[in-house]
Order: C-alpha cells, then sequence, then structure tokens
C-alpha cells in the first residue's frame, strides 16, 4: 500500500506560493500541500517537537525548497534534511531564482533531487510548475524511515 505523499513548501514568496499551489493543482495533483513561509517554522515542523525527525517516522514527504529564504539559508535546510535519518530519503525539489552554476552544483552534492530556476515569465513559470506537477503525479516516495 502505498502512502499519500504530503507536499511541504517552502517558499516565502506568497505570490510565488499560489501560484506553485494553483499549477500544482491544474495538473491533477490533490496532494495536502503545508506551506511554509519560514525556513525555521518549516524545520520545526519537518523535525518536529524534539528536533530528531523521528516525528515524520513512516510521513511519505516530497519538499519544495526555495533557496533565498528571510530567516535562513535554504542550503542549510537541504543538508540538514539530507542529513537526518528519517527525512534523507524524501525528495528535496529546489525551486528558486538563483541560476548560478556553483549553487546548483552544491545543492546536487548535499542530495537535492531536483533544481529549477524559476522563469521571471509568468507563463512560463506556470508552465514549469503545472509541469512539475505532472512529475510528482508519476514519481514513487517512499516513507521517511523507521
Amino acid at each position: 500500500m502505498t502512502l499519500p505523499v504530503t507536499i511541504i513548501m517552502i517558499e516565502d514568496d506568497e505570490g510565488h506560493a499560489r501560484l506553485i499551489e494553483r499549477n500544482i493543482r491544474r495538473s491533477g495533483v490533490n496532494n495536502e500541500i503545508l506551506s511554509f513561509t519560514n525556513g525555521n517554522s518549516a524545520m520545526k515542523h519537518l523535525f518536529g517537537p524534539d528536533g530528531t525527525g523521528l516525528a515524520q517516522k513512516g510521513n511519505a514527504l516530497l519538499i519544495l525548497l526555495d533557496l533565498n529564504l528571510p530567516d535562513m539559508s535554504g542550503i542549510d535546510i537541504l543538508k540538514q534534511i539530507k542529513e537526518n535519518k528519517y527525512l534523507k530519503a524524501s525528495p528535496v525539489v529546489v525551486l528558486t531564482t538563483t541560476d548560478d552554476s556553483q549553487e546548483i552544483k552544491r545543492c546536487y552534492e548535499l542530495g537535492c533531487n531536483v533544481y529549477i530556476t524559476k522563469p521571471v515569465n509568468y507563463e512560463n513559470f506556470a508552465n514549469a510548475i503545472r509541469q512539475l506537477g505532472l512529475f510528482f503525479s508519476v514519481i514513487q516516495v517512499p516513507p521517511a524511515a523507521s
């Protein structure tokens, strides 16, 4: 039996967050989306009250991560997720405006699964997110480790 996948969206720009969610929905993905506007609140949710990540044990998560957050670096969040025994198998999709080749390389080295540069043009951005939604509808996401 496959678990329902919860999408964790960490995006500080409310306009981008609405656009992402709307276009994921348009692609037919109806999974729960939990939205966080800063890294600290997302980390509290992901790692739970004891900070170990045990709170996510057995949950299937897919994480959408903006790198440019107001309170902490998305790179740090990615690193902590991929170093955590409960969260490391959760796919992380980096969605950011940064197209610096060194940053892209660093994200893949830390374990991001997909790196997408947000197009500046609204229609291109909406289209990219719809395609991402189609991708979500076919990938298999493992539950967090036990």
